[in-house]
């Protein structure tokens, strides 16, 4: 068994287990594993091991990744999407999971009908209010969020965010929160956002106690990057 199937056992141990511990069913929280920085014999080694989903924040790099990577492979894109890379970005991952914007929504919607795409986006959302951190505030997105939804091309399928560095415990009420404002979208705009994308190698399994669909792993499977 090589190193990365070592370290995904043991990930992938520790999703099932959180899932056992919060009474959810097996297979509730699927992995994204955060491949960026890594070279594409690290992907072309996860996927042999059988993991098929990746997420990458740099289009130029993805790109290089993809034309090398097995056709197994499946692919988010997890980083500050800019304007300018909205047009490359949009045939080649199967969601895009960090619209931190309505501006930017507007945007992939504009090129989207242009490409004739629906693409499947999730909301990013700076639960913790940092400075530093792109996304939308909780109340900016309620705000917003009939306009969102107005967009026509755009498939929006939940909520992700990025928390402060953790102690995993430290995140739980950033994820709860999500959760919960999730919730309350879905009652007021009487609309379905089942994706939740919440949580990273140092706090997965929190996350998904707290209803993670969606976890992006990176460290915990690959290693430190080059």
């Amino acid at each position: 068994m090589s190193a990365f199937e070592d370290r995904w056992t043991a990930v992938r141990a520790g999703i099932a287990a959180a899932e056992s511990r919060s009474g959810r069913p097996p297979g509730a929280a699927e992995l994204v594993a955060v491949s960026k920085g890594h070279p594409p014999e690290a992907i072309a080694e996860a996927v042999a091991a059988g993991q098929t989903l990746f997420g990458e924040s740099r289009v130029q790099e993805a790109r290089v990744k993809m034309s090398e990577a097995s056709g197994a492979a499946r692919w988010h894109f997890i980083g500050h999407l800019q304007k300018n890379k909205v047009r490359q970005a949009l045939p080649l991952f199967e969601l895009i999971e960090s619209v931190d914007s309505l501006e930017l929504a507007r945007d992939v919607d504009r090129v989207a009908a242009e490409l004739g795409l629906r693409p499947r986006i999730l909301l990013e959302v700076n639960v913790a209010g940092e400075a530093s951190k792109h996304g939308f505030t909780p109340d900016a997105l309620r705000r917003e969020m009939e306009a969102l939804l107005a967009l026509p091309r755009l498939e929006i399928e939940g909520l992700m965010t990025v928390p402060p560095p953790p102690e995993a415990e430290d995140s739980r009420r950033h994820f709860a929160q999500l959760r919960e404002l999730r919730d309350a979208l879905e009652r007021e705009f009487a609309v379905g956002l089942p994706a939740l994308s919440m949580g990273m190698s140092g706090d997965y399994e929190v996350a998904v106690e707290e209803g993670a669909t969606l976890v992006r792993v990176g460290t915990a499977l690959f290693g430190g990057r080059k």
